[in-house]
């Protein structure tokens, strides 16, 4: 689920390299955002800015793929789902833009996306991770998915998940 609070504006324009505020909110956030009522005012005042200076810089580093995203990240087992897979498919690599859009909208594909094949061991190019209370829930989640895909989806295979993993993006040191 992604958060999308942030207001747009461009402090120099694209060309700009990040400076020491940037790297610092950087590494103020590679934890994630503080779990309080206003985050970015909580940033703010321990980098001796304003809020509304964080949200453009972060905006800005999105925009410019400086940081991938700014996104929740929920654990999914804490939360009662306990079956979670990777679904992956074999498409046309020509439709895999549209396939992969409207496989990426459905309401239980957490995350999706594509990926390159490594034949022959690997024919698969598309990834969707799906989460679900039960088996039959994933199940029909993955029906759903084949339906979508339609007479595009040549084979898929599920990759379920055994136990959590830390999630962690790219560390800077400080």
């Amino acid at each position: 689920m992604s958060i999308s609070v942030l207001k747009h504006k461009m402090i120099n324009g694209p060309d700009r390299t990040i400076d020491d505020l940037d790297r610092n909110i950087i590494i103020a956030t590679q934890g994630g955002l503080p779990l309080v009522p206003k985050p970015y005012e909580a940033l703010a005042k321990q980098l001796n800015t304003t809020a509304d200076e964080v949200m453009s810089r972060m905006q800005w580093m999105v925009d410019f793929g400086v940081i991938r995203r700014i996104a929740a990240v929920p654990n999914h087992y804490a939360l009662g789902y306990k079956k979670n897979g990777m679904t992956v498919w074999d498409v046309p690599d020509e439709n895999i833009s549209d396939l992969g859009k409207k496989v990426g909208q459905l309401p239980f594909v957490s995350h999706c996306y594509h990926r390159p094949r490594y034949l022959p061991e690997w024919p698969y190019n598309l990834f969707a991770m799906v989460h679900g209370k039960s088996q039959d829930e994933v199940d029909q989640q993955i029906a759903e998915i084949k339906a979508v895909l339609g007479e595009h989806c040549k084979q898929h295979s599920v990759l379920f998940s055994k136990r959590i993993l830390k999630k962690t993006g790219l560390r800077l040191k400080t």
